[in-house]
C-alpha cells in the first residue's frame, strides 16, 4: 500500500451478548494497532450506548423489518457504509463473540500492505474457547491459542493464498474498501441465520478473489450454547437456502438440511426441487 496511511475500521454487529461485546472492546485497548474507526451496529438493541460507554466507538441503531429475524447481512452492510463514509480504507468485520488478539489488526494491515496488487479477502485463525475458559484478558489469551482445524493457520507473519473460497468465514475477516465496493457487500435477501457468508464467498469467487489466510491475525471466539443442528434457526435456514438456490443453482448448508431431514423437521421435495418444513415443526422449534 502506498500513499496515505491505511485507515482501519472495525465493524461489529450486535443484538444482546453485552458481556461478549465488553470483552471485545476491552481487548482493543491492548491492541498493537487500534482501529481508527469502530462501528457498532445495534440490531434492535436500544441499551448498547450504556454497554459501550467509555470506549471510542460509534453506535448505529439498526431496526429489523421483523423483530424475530435478525438481518445480519444488511446490518453488516450498514456498518460498512458508515465506516466508508468516515474515511475507512480497510474494513475489518469481527463478530461480537470474538475477542481480537493483540496483533490481529496489525497482522491484517501488514498482509494488506504486502499484497497491494491482489484482490483478496483476508481471514485470520479463530480459536474456539471452551465453556470453562479461565480468562478473557486479551493479553493472556495467546497462551490458549488453538486455531480451528478446518481452516489454515499459517505461521505468524506469513500469508497463505487459497482459491478455496468456500472456506471463507465472516466472523473475522478484512477487505479493502475498494474491493468491498466492487463486490457490493452481502446480499440483503438473506434474513436471519445462515447462507449470507457463503453467498458472499461465491460472489468473491466469481469476481476473481482469493482468500489470504493471515498468520498471527488471531481471534478468540467466546463460548455460547449451540444446538447441532441449529433447530432454533430452522425457518431462517430453509428460507435462506432457497434464496441461495435461486441465485446459484445449488443447495447450501447441506449438512444441516440433511440433519433436519433425519430429525423429521424438514423434507426435500424432489418434484419441486425445494426443502420444506414438515408441517407444524417450525412452530415447535421456535
Amino acid at each position: 500500500m502506498t500513499g496515505s496511511p491505511a485507515v482501519v475500521a472495525v465493524i461489529t454487529i450486535v443484538s444482546g451478548r453485552h458481556l461478549h461485546l465488553r470483552r471485545q472492546l476491552d481487548a482493543f485497548a491492548h491492541s498493537t494497532h487500534r482501529p481508527r474507526i469502530h462501528i457498532i451496529v445495534a440490531m434492535d438493541d436500544p441499551v448498547i450506548a450504556t454497554v459501550v460507554e467509555g470506549h471510542p466507538v460509534r453506535v448505529i441503531h439498526f431496526r429489523n423489518d421483523d423483530p424475530s429475524t435478525l438481518q445480519l447481512a444488511e446490518a453488516r452492510n450498514t456498518g460498512a457504509a458508515a465506516a466508508i463514509a468516515a474515511g475507512a480504507t480497510i474494513l475489518v468485520f469481527l463478530d461480537v463473540d470474538c475477542i481480537p488478539g493483540p496483533d490481529m489488526l496489525e497482522r491484517y494491515l501488514r498482509s494488506c500492505a504486502a499484497t497491494p496488487d491482489l484482490t483478496l479477502l483476508y481471514c485470520g485463525p479463530v480459536t474456539y474457547l471452551p465453556c470453562d475458559q479461565p480468562t478473557f484478558d486479551a493479553r493472556e489469551l495467546p497462551r490458549f491459542t488453538d486455531p480451528h482445524p478446518a481452516r489454515p493457520s499459517p505461521r505468524c507473519g506469513q500469508t497463505q493464498l487459497s482459491s478455496e473460497l468456500m472456506l471463507f468465514w465472516s466472523l473475522s475477516f478484512a477487505v479493502r474498501t475498494c474491493d468491498w465496493l466492487a463486490l457490493g457487500g452481502f446480499h440483503p435477501g438473506y434474513r436471519g441465520y445462515g447462507g449470507e457468508d457463503t453467498d458472499f464467498a461465491m460472489c468473491a469467487r466469481d469476481n476473481g478473489f482469493r482468500i489470504a489466510w493471515v498468520g498471527g491475525a488471531h481471534a478468540y471466539h467466546q463460548h455460547h450454547p449451540v444446538s447441532k443442528p441449529p433447530v432454533e434457526h430452522l425457518e431462517d435456514i430453509l428460507r435462506n437456502a432457497r434464496v441461495f438456490h435461486r441465485r446459484w443453482g445449488t443447495w447450501p448448508m447441506e449438512g444441516w438440511l440433511q440433519a433436519f431431514a433425519e430429525r423429521g423437521l424438514a423434507a426435500y421435495d424432489a418434484a419441486g426441487d425445494d426443502w420444506r418444513p414438515v408441517s407444524g415443526e417450525i412452530s415447535r422449534t421456535r
